[in-house]
């Protein structure tokens, strides 16, 4: 088939598209804007056109496939629907891409990303990631000799149900994207209910509240019992978490944190049906993290320059918790957060969770709000974080191994020395990695 993707810059439908690229077919797109994504698709032999134009849509082409943000509106919809071509939101794709799959899909607020990462350097079968994996340098891992795929699957739009689960696993169900559920929390809770009862297979984290109150047979995972030993260790001066997990025996994972050990049991639980464990203990070796998680982009004796995406106060207070013992082993003694909340709905829902969660940070800067589309909205941050040692900051500039905090144009801090970390799912990290 000849398919277009409009939105093909997204992490999301950016995977689809290589994934439909690997399985054969023709594939183009379109995006707003030129990113590090954008010309990772067009090395894969993709077309990729920068801005939203009729012209874009080539000639024969079968299909359309756009993202959640595109509206019918979109100069390109209208064009597809004017020459008769079938066009499809992403959430209904899936429901024709994964439709023959044995698809292993990994659900929940927090760690889904990670947790499918960690699946995918275990087990073998094509992988759709909503991150880049480190293990293999792409969010999409194509194996064309075996129907399993191993994917993350969004409930922000309710196209995890479209994806076809042979075995549903659930990080947890904590509320989040609820102005897509009508801020209706049995709606919300009951799209989990469907999604983990629809697959034969099931793995959940059944600590989580509402997990906690399913009935129907799964594996249940109880990190607090079921998770213990825990220590950390750096290896070549990389983080690794060592944990036993009952009934399953020892295991050494990349990464700090209670939240890794629990997202790696979830993943060795799940491939525990079909692998041994001696072989799941090596091949989880294999994970060397995601992009943007955790993500060390500079290391220098004196200072470290991490990127992380985590965007909610429950991401942010595991990373946290993460960072203090990540400064202890390498024996810095503070920790520079630079936080870029993301859309204004999200802080102001938040907003006391937000205020608690950086606690450790030595200096909080806040850059603008990401808006993601949405209208600006009046938040008091000077006010509601006046307990921190704060910087309002207009944005960042990375000159060499530092970072340079600029308001109103001009340069009020530069910080070289210890633990410098950003939070934010927008534009931050092309700012904290001097790209574009």
């Amino acid at each position: 088939m000849k398919i277009h993707f409009i939105g093909i810059g997204g992490i999301g439908i950016s995977g689809l598209a290589k994934y439909m690229r690997f399985s054969g077919h023709e594939v183009s797109g379109s995006d707003m804007k030129e990113t590090h994504i954008t010309q990772r698709l067009i090395d894969r032999g993709i077309t990729v056109h920068i801005g939203h134009d009729a012209s874009n849509i080539p000639e024969g082409c079968d299909l359309v496939i756009h993202s959640a943000i595109i509206r019918p509106t979109n100069s390109e919809i209208v064009e597809a629907h004017r020459r008769g071509i079938e066009v499809l939101h992403r959430r209904d794709a899936l429901l024709r891409i994964l439709s023959e799959k044995k698809v292993y899909a990994v659900c929940g607020a927090h760690g889904k990303s990670t947790t499918t990462a960690i699946l995918a350097a275990i087990m073998d079968g094509s992988a759709i990631i909503g991150a880049e994996s480190k293990g293999f340098g792409s969010n999409v891992r194509y194996d064309g000799s075996t129907d399993i795929m191993l994917f993350e699957a969004d409930e922000s739009d309710g196209s995890f149900l479209n994806s076809n689960p042979y075995c549903s696993i659930v990080t947890n169900a904590e509320p989040e994207h609820m102005e897509y559920y009508n801020y209706n929390i049995d709606e919300f809770h009951s799209a989990y209910r469907r999604f983990v009862e629809m697959a034969p297979v099931r793995v959940i984290n059944a600590e989580d509240p509402f997990m906690a109150t399913l009935e129907c047979d799964a594996l249940r995972l109880y990190p607090s019992v079921d998770i213990t030993n825990i220590t950390y260790t750096l290896i070549d001066d990389e983080p690794y978490t060592r944990f036993h997990l009952k009934g399953f025996g020892e295991f050494e994972v990349w990464g700090f944190g209670e939240h890794i050990a629990m997202d790696a049991a979830l993943a060795i639980m799940a491939a525990a049906q079909t692998m041994s464990i001696a072989s799941i203990r090596v091949r989880l070796l294999n994970f060397r993290g995601i992009k943007k998680r955790f993500d060390v982009i500079f290391k220098g004796s004196d200072r470290v320059i991490i990127d992380d995406y985590a965007h909610h106060p429950t991401e942010i207070k595991a990373t946290m918790q993460s960072l203090k013992t990540y400064t202890e082993l390498k024996g810095f003694e503070r920790i520079v957060a630079i936080w870029q909340p993301h859309k204004y709905s999200r802080t102001i829902d938040n907003l006391d969770a937000f205020v608690e969660c950086f606690e450790g940070c030595d200096t909080l800067i806040i850059l603008p709000v990401w808006a993601a589309s949405e209208e600006p909205r009046e938040i008091d941050f000077e006010g509601r974080f006046a307990g921190y040692n704060l910087i309002m900051a207009d944005k960042l500039h990375r000159e060499g191994d530092t970072i340079q905090v600029i308001v109103a144009d001009e340069v009020v801090k530069t910080y070289d020395k210890n633990v410098i970390v950003g939070f934010g799912a927008g534009d931050l990290t092309y700012q904290l990695r001097g790209t574009k």
